[in-house]
């Protein structure tokens, strides 16, 4: 894999996110996501190809920022562009209306942009698990994540080692949502740390 290929795809990812902030309760910059989808790709999924590694970096360029599709072909190449595109919402839709179309998309990606999908929500889901968004209720989240596993139903039999991963990080999450649902009554009920003791 060319070192060179995927840090010249990391500059302009991170160029065009610059300015992003993800939802979660650190607001983290925008392109920790893009990075953490393409190591997930990589390092559990085993992927080695330079092309599907770059569109994991991109794959929210077109989505969420000002490039063009004309742009991305120009710069990585038909095929990354080709990925991106797959990965890409189409932002003039509602939102419920973009997250159905996922789901019925999903089983007609092709084996490269199932792969990414997998490394996508795999890091959404933990996220919305362990650093949701502060005005995200149980309830949301919960729903995010079943949401999530319909859409990777369609993605299956691709990468196993990646299905795995995200089969484990929903069960993981799930746990834990229920584990805020219901706090151990051992341990008594949760302190305000804000509340005065005296009042």
């Amino acid at each position: 894999m060319s070192t060179g290929e995927l840090l010249r795809a990391l500059r302009f990812a991170a160029e065009k996110h610059r300015d992003q902030r993800r939802k979660d309760s650190d607001g983290s910059p925008y392109i920790n996501h893009a990075i953490a989808v393409a190591e997930r790709l990589v390092c559990m999924g085993g992927v080695q190809d330079v092309a599907l590694v770059q569109a994991a970096l991109l794959h929210d360029t077109l989505e969420d920022t000002d490039t063009t599709a004309e742009e991305l072909e120009r710069e990585f190449g038909q095929p990354v562009r080709l990925l991106v595109e797959e990965m890409s919402d189409d932002r003039g839709l509602p939102k419920a209306e973009r997250k159905r179309l996922q789901i019925e998309h999903s089983p007609s990606l092709s084996t490269g942009a199932k792969q990414i999908k997998l490394a996508d929500k795999l890091c959404n889901v933990e996220d919305v698990a362990h650093r949701p968004p502060r005005e995200w209720s149980l309830e949301r989240r919960a729903e995010y994540l079943e949401w999530s596993r319909r859409v990777v139903q369609g993605c299956r039999g691709v990468n196993p080692a990646l299905e795995r991963a995200f089969d484990f990080a929903c069960a993981e999450g799930s746990l834990r949502l229920s584990r805020e649902r219901s706090p151990d009554p051992e341990r008594g009920p949760k302190r305000d740390p804000n509340r005065d003791p005296n009042r």
